[in-house]
C-alpha cells in the first residue's frame, strides 16, 4: 500500500501565504508589485494554489500521442515521391503536400506510398473539385485517411480575394461535401493570424469565428475539420492557448453539430525566427514543440532552422524531424497522457484565455461575423494594433531575440547564403479586401544588417 508522505505538515492556505507575502513586502502593495498582465491582458500572479484553482478545465482522454509530419512542397512528382519516402523511414509518421498546381498527377504522387498506415494531408493553393474528387477515389480504393485542407476564408484573409467569389467557393465546398465522402476536406488556417501579430486570445477567437462561418454557409457539415495553429515562445502560455482553443471550439461546434471533430496540427511561428545567428532557430522551435505537445496537438510539423532563407534541402529537414524524434521518444513525450492537467498556473491561464476568447468571438458575431469584419477591415485592423506593440516591444529591446537585438554577432554575414528572399514581398494588385500581412519581428534589423555587410 502506498504512504502517503507529507501528512505530518499543516495545510497552508492560499490566504496565509498572501498575508505573508504581504509582510514580506514592507507595505508595498501585492498587486502593483507582483502581479503583473500580459499583452492578452490575462493578470499573472507570483503565485498559485489549489485553493483557488478550478477543476480541471479539459482533459483529452483519447490518450494517442502526436504525430510527427513532415511537409512536402511538390513540385517534381518523382522527387517528391523519392522525399517521401525517405521522410518515413526515417521517423515521420504523416505527410503533408503543399500543392499549387491542380495539374499535379496526384495518381503518380501517391501510388507507391504505404497509404494504409500514413496519414496524408493535402495543403491545395486552390479550389477544384475534379482534383479533390480524384484525392477521395484514391482513398477509397486503399482505405487511407486523407485530410484535404481547403480553406476559402484564409484564402481571402491573406490574398485579399477568393478564390472566385464567395458564392462560388462555398458552392464548391458544398459540392466537395456531398461528393467526397471518404475524405474530410475542410481546414481552418490560424497560423496567418499569429504569424501577423495577433495576440493569443485574438487567435483563439478569429479562429472560431473563421470556423463558425463554416457551420452557418454549409448545411450539415460533420467529419473532421483540421485547425492550423502556429505556437510561439511564450511556453506556458502557448499551451494554455492550445488547450483554450479545444475548449472554446468545441463548445461553440456542439451547437452546430455534437459529432464534428477537430484535428490540431500544429506548427512553430516564423514571426520569431532569424535570419542572424539562426541556429538560435533550433533552440526556439524545440520549446515551441514541447509547447504544441504539452498543449495535446494530434500533429507537429516542426519548421527547419534555415527555414527563411534556404529552400528544402535534407539536412534542415532531417534536424527538424529529430528534434521531434527526441521529444517523443527520448524525452517520454508519447508516455504520459495529458502531463499539464491539474497544473495549477496552466488551468487558470486556460480558462482566463477561454473567457476573454469568448467575450471576443460574441462580439465578431454580433457584429455580422468574420467575413463581414474582413471585408469592413475590423480583423486586419486590430491584428495591426497588436503586431505594432509587439514590434515596440521588440525595438525598445524588451522582447529579446538573441543572437538579434540582445549580444548580435557583428562578424555575421547572410547576404552570400540567401536562396529565398526573407522579408514581406509587396504584389501590388486590386484586391477585394486588405490582406492580413505576416511579418517577422527582427524584418528591420536584418535588413539593415544585409545593407551594411
Amino acid at each position: 500500500m502506498a504512504e502517503k508522505l507529507f501528512t505530518d505538515f499543516e495545510h497552508v492556505s492560499s490566504k496565509q501565504w498572501k498575508q505573508q507575502i504581504q509582510y514580506d513586502l514592507k507595505g508595498a502593495d501585492y498587486n502593483d508589485t507582483l502581479v503583473w498582465e500580459s499583452p492578452e491582458g490575462i493578470k499573472i500572479k507570483p503565485f498559485y494554489h489549489a485553493d483557488e484553482t478550478p477543476e480541471s478545465l479539459y482533459s483529452n482522454s483519447k490518450n494517442v500521442p502526436f504525430q510527427i509530419c513532415q511537409n512536402i512542397f511538390v513540385f517534381d512528382v518523382e522527387k517528391s515521391v523519392r522525399r517521401s519516402l525517405e521522410t518515413l523511414q526515417r521517423g515521420a509518421e504523416s505527410l503533408r503536400f503543399t500543392i499549387e498546381d491542380k495539374n499535379i498527377d496526384i495518381s503518380a504522387l501517391l501510388e507507391t506510398l504505404p497509404l494504409e498506415d500514413t496519414v496524408v494531408y493535402f495543403n491545395l493553393q486552390f479550389l477544384d473539385l475534379a482534383f479533390v474528387q480524384q484525392i477521395n477515389e484514391i482513398a477509397l480504393k486503399r482505405s487511407a485517411a486523407f485530410y484535404v485542407q481547403i480553406d476559402p476564408i484564409n484564402q481571402l484573409a491573406k490574398d485579399g480575394n477568393w478564390f472566385t467569389d464567395l458564392n462560388t467557393d462555398f458552392d464548391r465546398l458544398t459540392k466537395i461535401k456531398s461528393t467526397c465522402t471518404s475524405i474530410n476536406f475542410l481546414s481552418i488556417d490560424g497560423m496567418l493570424y499569429q504569424n501577423a501579430g495577433a495576440t493569443m486570445v485574438q487567435q483563439i477567437a478569429y479562429i472560431a469565428s473563421h470556423a463558425t462561418e463554416y457551420f452557418n454557409r454549409i448545411p450539415e457539415l460533420s467529419g473532421t475539420i483540421v485547425l492550423e495553429v502556429a505556437v510561439g515562445s511564450h511556453y506556458f502560455f502557448e499551451i494554455a492557448k492550445l488547450r483554450a482553443l479545444r475548449l472554446v471550439i468545441d463548445s461553440i461546434a456542439s451547437e452546430f453539430n455534437p459529432d464534428l471533430k477537430f484535428l490540431i496540427l500544429t506548427t512553430p511561428s516564423k514571426r520569431n525566427k532569424t535570419l542572424y545567428d539562426y541556429n538560435v532557430n533550433m533552440l526556439r522551435t524545440t520549446t515551441e514543440c514541447m509547447s504544441a505537445i504539452l498543449g495535446e496537438s494530434d500533429a507537429i510539423s516542426n519548421l527547419p532552422y534555415d527555414v527563411l532563407y534556404h529552400k528544402e534541402n535534407e539536412f534542415g529537414d532531417r534536424i527538424s524531424r529529430n528534434q521531434l524524434l527526441v521529444l517523443k521518444h527520448e524525452s517520454y513525450f508519447d508516455k504520459v497522457s495529458n502531463p499539464a492537467d491539474g497544473a495549477y498556473y496552466i488551468e487558470n491561464i486556460t480558462q482566463q484565455m477561454a473567457e476573454k476568447a469568448l467575450v471576443l468571438f460574441k462580439e465578431i458575431e454580433s457584429a455580422g461575423g468574420f467575413i463581414t469584419q474582413l471585408i469592413e477591415g475590423s480583423i486586419q485592423k486590430k491584428i495591426q494594433e497588436s503586431a505594432a506593440k509587439e514590434q515596440e516591444l521588440f525595438d525598445s529591446g524588451k522582447e529579446v531575440l538573441l543572437g538579434t537585438n540582445k549580444y548580435p554577432n557583428k562578424d555575421d554575414r547572410m547576404s552570400h547564403d540567401l536562396e529565398l528572399f526573407p522579408f514581406v514581398k509587396s504584389k501590388p494588385r486590386k484586391t477585394l479586401i486588405t490582406p492580413i500581412i505576416e511579418k517577422r519581428l527582427a524584418e528591420k534589423i536584418e535588413k539593415e544588417r544585409l545593407e551594411t555587410e
